[in-house]
């Protein structure tokens, strides 16, 4: 495989022994790049996806830490954010400053840094290779993709570039383990290499206009490199940025050094860019040839139909309901063996333990809470599979610029739609993938919309009512209606979130929105491997959710249903029976009390109980009506199942409780109501923290919760007054 890699281009020659790192023989090696150059994948194939998740200190920003072993010894490897460059205009790239420059909190200067590199796109990818050179640290450069470049007819001469940026160039091909080898031995021995330093030259009056600005950051603890490469960003930000907060008069020095420059007919904003990149031209011209300037790549060709401007939004649209009907279509014998499992498991374990309160217990509140929500694992791990698949394949970052547009007319940056579709899977990546948005109006209302976006914690409940109260039947000889309103619950999320954040954009957030200028990467077949770990890992974070939170309150639920307990009155049916205990039970009485409440929206109190448990986490619904309805029944390997029994529930007088009307107002308050503890916890972190960050949430729970109840109320009054009731 080494052979592999090396034969795509020239590999330089092998770098001298390495000295000894620091930390005790353990390598530290921080991991940095551009978005879309194979950085996290080249991480999991170093790590084998044996990673430790947390956050930077102070700070929201995700840590990505992984480890691997090679022939001198143990290795510890920090996955920087993403980044196109080092100028700290926003959280993501501040900590990747702070981390090379030693100025983050609890982590030393790394001994080595890998900065991955796209071949193809190798002139845009070394204006942050050459800050990272700038800074003076030991440096690889990984050279990722060399097979997509070659087939685009670019050859890189791993041994010229070698020359030129004064650090060993490796080439690899992370997505098949090329070259990776090289890279570790190249790491290792990167250490008793000559320091890298800045390649180009600055006009001779910029660089005695930056002469004392450098001098001043080298006095407050800079190195000599790391100054100068500082020094040209400050030029350049209007925030400094929290790692330079300690420098004594640097506004002053900046300003004095903005002000020679431009006595001198030059601009502050643009001299870095302008400086470095002529000398990358160079670099470029010098190590790269190219066979076909010019011709159409196939991505090129996908593109002009992906992205036409009639065609790709319904393209996205078509692909959004297939994925919709798959998750129904696909999962349902799954979901039918899944319930079969755990209804044989519950007559198993009734029949072999007595009757009584630790029967109940096992069977009623164990396996009927958890075994109610883990039925619907396979419509989660279908929706994780589809997702995985748009974003291997390079579909998701057409999705972003389709509908940039779009999301341009309503007030949000382009950049808001990633964290916003990454709200389908999980609310809280998606709000914590807003730190990529540069402008704090921006994101706020970004943040503020997001949890509108049907997560995976709504699947549960929107299976169970689709499932249960809306036919299975063809749409146009095409579609199914149940899958066609799950999609409806999804648009209707998004949508609204739109609609809402173009209203907070004109008044509480009013401010201009910047274009957005993203990178489209090349298309390619999805990773087996890669995919499976990436669904496995998704899925086994909602199994041990499962097995923790809702097993917990389970539990809780059921004692709560169980006691106090009252004796049965003479001539009662066991239905009867059972219904008066459940009454007559804490949570019975808590039910009756909100049950004025959820009434207006057709709701009687065991589902008011279920939406109040729901406020720690949306799934825990389906757990409580689980609970609920399987606490008092005898339960053997012919119990009905959950479905059936909402379906038969009925009230005092006759009338069934649960209508289609009453199941499709019940989802339209699950799209709107802010129910998840995990979620307020991220907004308040990531909108300031403290009681700044606790109001945010706060507004975000009552404008929520009052437009779930208001539309979920219009819903059943207005299908009523329709004559749907």
């Amino acid at each position: 495989m080494e052979e592999a890699a090396a034969g795509i281009i020239s590999a330089p020659a092998a770098p001298s022994p390495a000295e000894a790192p620091r930390g005790g023989g353990v390598l530290h090696v921080a991991l940095i790049g551009n978005p879309n150059t194979g950085k996290s994948t080249l991480f999991n194939a170093l790590t084998g996806m044996r990673q430790r998740v947390g956050n930077y200190s102070g700070v929201t920003v995700e840590r990505v830490e992984g480890r691997y072993r090679d022939a001198d010894g143990p290795v510890v490897l920090l996955d920087l954010p993403g980044t196109y460059s080092l100028s700290a205009s926003s959280p993501d790239e501040e900590i990747a400053l702070a981390v090379l420059t030693g100025h983050a909190d609890g982590i030393g200067l790394p001994d080595v840094v890998i900065v991955v590199v796209d071949a193809a796109n190798l002139e845009r990818n070394l204006f942050l290779a050459s800050q990272v050179l700038e800074l003076g640290l030991p440096t690889v450069i990984a050279l990722n993709q060399v097979d997509a470049a070659e087939a685009a007819g670019i050859r890189i001469d791993a041994v010229e570039l070698t020359l030129e940026l004064g650090a060993p160039v490796v080439p690899i091909v992370a997505t098949r383990g090329q070259g990776l080898d090289v890279l570790r031995s190249a790491v290792r021995k990167a250490i008793a290499l000559p320091r890298p330093a800045r390649q180009f030259e600055l006009p001779p009056e910029a660089a005695a206009a930056l002469a004392p600005l450098e001098a001043r950051l080298t006095a407050a603890g800079f190195s000599e490199s790391a100054s100068g490469l500082e020094s040209l960003r400050l030029l350049a930000v209007q925030q400094p940025g929290r790692h330079v907060s300690h420098v004594a008069g640097l506004e002053a020095a900046v300003a004095k050094a903005r002000a020679r420059i431009e006595e001198a007919g030059l601009h502050p904003t643009s001299l870095e860019a302008e400086s470095r990149y002529g000398w990358i031209a160079g670099v470029v011209d010098n190590a790269v040839h190219r066979s076909r300037d010019g011709a159409r790549t196939i991505t090129d060709r996908i593109d002009a139909v992906m992205l036409h401007r009639v065609a790709g939004p319904l393209i996205f649209l078509l692909v959004m309901a297939m994925v919709f009907q798959s998750i129904f279509t696909w999962a349902e014998p799954m979901i039918g063996w899944v319930e079969g499992l755990f209804g044989a498991l519950g007559g198993a374990v009734a029949a072999a333990l007595p009757p009584g309160d630790l029967n109940s217990l096992i069977v009623d509140g164990v396996i009927a809470g958890v075994g109610s929500v883990l039925v619907f694992l396979p419509q989660i791990t279908i929706l994780f599979l589809f997702l995985g698949i748009l974003e291997d394949t390079g579909y998701m970052a057409r999705a972003a610029f389709i509908m940039d547009r779009f999301m341009r007319s309503v007030g949000l940056h382009g950049r808001s739609f990633i964290p916003l579709l990454s709200g389908y899977a999980c609310a809280v990546p998606g709000i914590m993938a807003t730190r990529t948005i540069e402008s704090r109006k921006d994101r706020l209302a970004t943040i503020m919309v997001l949890p509108l976006m049907s997560c995976s914690a709504r699947i549960p409940i929107y299976a169970l009512l689709i499932g249960t109260f809306i036919p299975s039947v063809a749409v146009a000889g095409v579609f199914n209606l149940q899958g066609l309103t799950l999609l409806g619950m999804y648009l209707l999320g998004t949508v609204t979130a739109l609609l809402v954040a173009s209203i907070f954009k004109r008044t509480l957030l009013k401010g201009q929105t910047r274009p957005m200028i993203m990178e489209l990467p090349p298309y390619r077949l999805p990773r087996p491997r890669s995919l499976a770990l990436s669904v496995g890992h998704r899925a086994s974070m909602f199994l041990r959710k499962a097995g923790t939170v809702i097993l917990a309150l389970s539990i809780v639920l059921w004692a709560l249903a169980t006691y106090p307990k009252t004796d049965a009155a003479p001539g009662m049916s066991d239905e009867q029976a059972q219904e008066a205990a459940l009454a007559h039970s804490a949570l019975g009485r808590m039910g009756h009390v909100v049950e004025p409440l959820v009434a207006p929206l057709g709701y009687d109190w065991k589902i008011g109980v279920g939406i109040l448990s729901s406020f720690a986490a949306r799934e825990v619904f389906v757990s409580t009506m689980g609970t609920i309805y399987g606490v008092g029944g005898d339960a053997d390997e012919g119990s009905t199942t959950l479905r059936e029994k909402l379906r038969a529930e009925t009230h005092a007088g006759g009338a069934v409780v649960y209508t289609p009307l009453v199941a499709v107002g019940l989802m339209v308050f699950y799209v709107f109501a802010m129910m998840c503890m995990s979620t307020t916890a991220v907004v308040v972190r990531e909108t300031g923290g403290g009681w700044a960050g606790a109001r945010w949430a706060a507004f975000q729970f009552a404008w929520m919760l009052a437009l779930a109840y208001g539309s979920a109320l219009l819903v059943y009054q207005g299908g009523r007054l329709m004559g749907w009731g």
